[in-house]
């Protein structure tokens, strides 16, 4: 039996941020201009009000705003499915009325979390009242990792035979899910998919498209993902997904506050999640910059140039005063700091503290005395390229832990040394670092007494090195940025180690 529902829920739909001022107010001309912008990158439908627009962190009064803002933006050009989603069934009937009356095309609607139905039959109870007190195309939501439960596919199944009931997104990420709900109802609803590391395989395997985070950013790559799946270029459409395939598992983790940053750095203003969600926590300051990095890759952010002369921050501390590096010395000479900080919630944690300056002056001293006097338990070592080539500029690895015993220096010496080494290289080839001589590198690198992964010692501290190394030759944070970050800049090693 073929579809007999009007509505199609199909093609590339960002789950749109929602901009919010520095007072965590709605910016509402932020958001018309993110929607004109959108909209010109040719996307097919636009969803406000869902998990990336923070829906449950707005009142139901900002979240009708929001909509109505939505709906006169747009203004019949494309598709506008609003979310409704609530706590309680009465409380989504009111919101999908208002939706429906401001003229949204049809409206999405998680299954009930908090306060949630032990079962099946509460979830299909609360759809059911909402799809017959309110004529409009419903889109069911599956989000577990937010709701605590899948919406079972046999409710889903009873659910499609209800007339308004046209779609089901599905952000589980979980392929035998999608399977099963395909085979059951694709032929009576669309099934498009929520996350965004599995496009591809639930495209080819009969979605009929995507509502998604990272549409807000790199809609045009699932455009044309789409589009090579229609045509059956699956070849092509595997390379794009494998291109962005790392831009999309970042993107999963961060919730709104990844696309936010993001479009900030597009020049696309939508400025900063509302509390509890914030930089420093949800989104680490290390994972904003791979998220930079990735645009600059994807040819979406141009590369900032980097001059080398610039004058230190003040105050600075004595950071490296076990390499003979006072604040009093640092001051005497130009330099660049950088620090990073990589999966601090694991024993593979990784913190690099880095100083960069010229080997005339007081850096390049202290790196000689470094090598020449060796600190027991702590002796310096240089980076060494395979084979046994010392990277360009110099670089020194500092323990900033003791190493006592044999697995300890394994582990400092051995993935974290070439972790370290791997990252100046690969700096000096992204144009980050000048290859020269004439400048040194000393990096203070933590490595926890009792790590034992050495291929994620030297993922993190590779990651963490490549970071202090930008940071400190583009000047970041600047004190702009600083300021912004102070309420809820905590650093894990300065209270607890």
């Amino acid at each position: 039996m073929g579809r007999v529902k009007g509505f199609r829920l199909e093609g590339v739909l960002p789950a749109v941020v929602t901009p919010f001022d520095k007072h965590e107010e709605f910016d509402e001309p932020a958001f018309r201009n993110l929607i004109d912008w959108l909209i010109e990158k040719g996307i097919t439908g636009i969803v406000p009000c869902g998990t990336t627009g923070e829906f449950s962190l707005m009142t139901q009064q900002e979240r009708a705003r929001v909509i109505e803002v939505c709906v006169d933006q747009v203004n019949g050009r494309i598709p506008v499915i609003a979310g409704t989603g609530d706590t309680a069934t009465k409380l989504v009937i009111e919101a999908t009325r208002h939706a429906k009356d401001v003229g949204a095309d049809a409206a999405i609607i998680v299954n009930p979390y908090y306060m949630k139905p032990k079962g099946g039959k509460g979830i299909y109870d609360h759809y059911l009242a909402i799809a017959e007190a309110v004529d409009l195309p419903i889109v069911l939501y599956n989000i577990p990792s937010t709701t605590g439960q899948y919406i079972p596919w046999q409710v889903i199944e009873d659910l499609a035979e209800v007339d308004n009931i046209v779609g089901l997104k599905d952000s589980s990420g979980d392929l035998k899910y999608m399977m099963s709900v395909l085979e059951k109802v694709s032929d009576k609803i669309d099934v498009v998919v929520g996350w965004d590391e599995v496009v591809l395989p639930a495209l080819a395997a009969g979605a009929s498209g995507m509502i998604l985070a990272s549409a807000n950013v790199i809609a045009p790559f699932w455009l044309d993902i789409y589009r090579k799946v229609k045509e059956g270029k699956l070849e092509e459409a595997r390379a794009i997904q494998r291109r962005i395939q790392k831009f999309t598992r970042h993107i999963v983790a961060t919730g709104a506050l990844g696309p936010k940053a993001c479009l900030n750095y597009m020049g696309v203003p939508v400025g900063r999640t509302r509390r509890p969600i914030i930089m420093g926590d949800t989104l680490s300051y290390e994972l904003r910059e791979e998220l930079r990095i990735e645009l600059e890759k994807l040819g979406l952010v141009e590369k900032k140039p980097i001059t080398f002369k610039v004058e230190p921050e003040k105050p600075l501390t004595a950071r490296f005063a076990s390499v003979g590096v006072t604040p009093e010395v640092i001051e005497q000479f130009t330099l660049r700091t950088g620090e990073a900080l990589v999966d601090p919630a694991s024993n593979e944690v990784a913190h690099i503290d880095l100083l960069i300056g010229r080997v005339d002056g007081p850096v390049g001293q202290a790196y000689a005395n470094a090598l020449a006097n060796p600190t027991k338990e702590r002796e310096a070592l240089q980076a060494i390229l395979e084979p046994n080539m010392a990277v360009k500029p110099p670089t020194l690895i500092v323990p900033t832990v003791p190493v006592r015993g044999l697995r300890e220096a394994s582990m400092v010496y051995g993935p974290a040394q070439a972790a370290v080494a791997k990252a100046v290289a690969k700096s000096v080839e992204d144009g980050i670092l000048p290859a020269t001589d004439d400048i040194v590198l000393i990096a203070n690198v933590f490595v926890h007494p009792t790590a034992t992964r050495r291929h994620r010692v030297f993922i993190n501290n590779y990651k963490a090195m490549r970071h202090a190394i930008r940071k400190a030759m583009e000047g970041r944070p600047t004190a702009e940025e600083a300021a912004e970050n102070a309420d809820n800049a905590r650093h894990p090693f300065r209270e607890s180690l």
